[in-house]
């Protein structure tokens, strides 16, 4: 489903491999030179993110914008790919990278995720903004979305990879939670591993934190932007 941001109307598409992305993106963007459009994407690997904004300077989404969403989403019944962006069927198990920030701690934060199949395919990329809270309260909060993310999906293994050594560590029991206010969301995230066969926990350098926490970002930059004007 396409979102009304203030970059654009904006969707993510996730495809088997980079293959059918690059036929996705050339096809757009046969369909956008026809229509006069020139939508701004990104992608990486099996994945497309595409912000679709005609009147730039006025910051708003006109028909033209919605017509060519239109024609984005055909192309996909046309390349035999679910529209609603089911994920793939071999997910038993998956790996995913999970980060929260605060700018001010507390301050406005933000929690970011991603999850990755077997194949080294991103299935999920999705940054949220949380509102005032704490890095910790971002972190775990991040880990939790994404482990229910993973549940939907209906996987049964999960690798667990993060740069908070704090959250990783009392994951793993090696710390104890000092912080009450982390009580609640440690607690539901121990219910929630006991759904799948099994979890690890692996603390990574921030530098191979990159995915999770441009995410992060991601969701900040988009409410600060909405936010300040």
């Amino acid at each position: 489903m396409w979102q009304e941001t203030k970059h654009g109307l904006y969707k993510q598409f996730v495809f088997d491999n980079f293959k059918e992305a690059f036929e996705f993106m050339k096809k757009v963007s046969e369909i956008a030179e026809r229509l006069g459009h020139y939508p701004r994407w990104e992608n990486q690997w099996n994945v497309v993110q595409i912000w679709l904004i005609t009147s730039v300077d006025k910051q708003q989404i006109t028909d033209k914008d919605k017509e060519l969403a239109r024609n984005i989403d055909d192309i996909l019944k046309d390349l035999g790919e679910n529209n609603n962006q089911n994920y793939h069927k071999n997910l038993r198990k998956l790996t995913l990278y999970a980060d929260g920030g605060s700018r001010g701690n507390p301050g406005p934060s933000a929690s970011g995720f991603v999850i990755i199949d077997e194949d080294n395919n991103i299935i999920v990329d999705k940054g949220i903004y949380l509102g005032i809270t704490t890095n910790n309260q971002a972190e775990y909060t991040a880990l939790k979305l994404a482990l229910e993310e993973c549940l939907k999906i209906g996987c049964s293994i999960v690798d667990v990879y993060m740069d908070s050594l704090l959250v990783i560590n009392q994951m793993k029991g090696i710390f104890k939670v000092k912080n009450r206010d982390l009580w609640p969301i440690h607690d539901a995230i121990n219910n929630l591993i006991k759904k799948f066969n099994k979890v690890t926990f692996q603390h990574v350098p921030r530098e191979l934190n990159k995915l999770a926490d441009s995410a992060v970002n991601r969701a900040l930059d988009e409410e600060l932007t909405k936010t300040s004007k």
